[in-house]
């Protein structure tokens, strides 16, 4: 493979509109000394905090970090949540579509980390309104002519009720529709560009693969009958493989410590969405999203990726097999 091309003027043009359910990270950080004296649980004495976007929001700031136009739509609470949220996404240049929702309390997850490591996590969430829905289905519609590309990341929180008729009409439009899928019924999302499972997912839809052979049958098999143009499977420590016509492509993970997987899937579909919208093949957008996963995952938390990042990154060569 050759060199790719990875800068900031090349990513500015890119034009990426990020659709879906947002959260807001919080984590608290503590130190852990004793054991409660009401119950067997370990007692945490929190020292400091941290807030970051997650979910669809996480996937918006990625594509801003590397340098392109990322706008955001989604729906939120009307709450303190709500506001930490818009406030850490516009720090981060994302252009913001969120809808307010009286009736909602805007997604927390909130994580509780002592010695290191993950001791709890609490999760506030309530599904939008039919109402505010329709409302953002209407925005949806107007913003798509100014985007190339649209990515509908979905975490089952029920913010992409209307995902079937999004997809339609980016279709029409033209557009390249990524998917980040959440559930086991993807029929959901027949008809987009291209979904982008871990390996986790895909065996809850297309059951355990025996071998190599066999998870290249299954995942054809589920792309023809999605009408995918392509699918890609993430496969954690092994890589990511690319289905595509009567081909596939499977790159290596990259050798990197693995600190933390979580927001991964968000770093990889806006790092492939941003170089699909430059226009690079699909190979090399894959690639690219494959490097930098191997970088992100070396983070903390939900973090992104730079152009600057990718830059001091070797690129991967890939496995070409028909």
């Amino acid at each position: 493979m050759k060199a790719l091309k990875v800068s900031k003027s090349r990513f500015s043009k890119a034009r990426v509109l990020v659709v879906g359910d947002v959260m807001l990270d919080r984590y608290w950080f503590g130190h852990v000394d004793r054991i409660s004296p009401e119950a067997p649980v370990p007692v945490v004495r929190v020292d400091r905090s941290e807030e970051r976007p997650g979910g669809a929001a996480n996937v918006a700031r990625n594509v801003a970090a590397l340098g392109a136009k990322a706008t955001l739509l989604s729906v939120v609470g009307r709450d303190e949540a709500a506001k930490q949220l818009e406030s850490l996404l516009k720090k981060g240049g994302v252009r913001l579509r969120l809808l307010r929702d009286r009736s909602v309390a805007t997604t927390v997850k909130l994580r509780v980390i002592g010695r290191a490591q993950q001791l709890l996590r609490v999760d506030f969430e309530a599904p939008p309104t039919g109402e505010v829905l329709a409302t953002l289905m209407n925005e949806y519609q107007a913003l798509l002519e100014q985007h190339d590309v649209v990515i509908l990341s979905d975490y089952g929180k029920g913010g992409l009720t209307h995902i079937q008729n999004m997809i339609t009409a980016a279709r029409a439009l033209k557009k390249i529709i990524l998917v980040d899928p959440k559930g086991e019924d993807y029929s959901r999302y027949r008809g987009a560009s291209i979904l982008t499972p871990n390996m986790s997912e895909f065996r809850q839809v297309a059951g355990k693969p025996k071998d190599e052979k066999d998870l290249t049958a299954r995942a054809q098999k589920l792309r023809k009958a999605l009408r995918l143009e392509a699918l890609l499977v993430t496969r954690s420590e092994e890589g990511m493989t690319l289905y595509r016509g009567s081909e596939h492509w499977h790159v290596p993970a990259q050798a990197r410590e693995v600190y933390d997987v979580s927001g991964a899937g968000d770093t990889v579909i806006a790092t492939l969405g941003v170089a699909l919208a430059t226009g690079m093949d699909w190979e090399a957008g894959v690639a690219l999203a494959n490097q930098a996963a191997g970088i992100v995952v070396a983070k903390f938390g939900t973090a992104v990726v730079s152009a600057e990042e990718l830059l001091d990154t070797a690129p991967m060569k890939k496995t070409v097999s028909e």
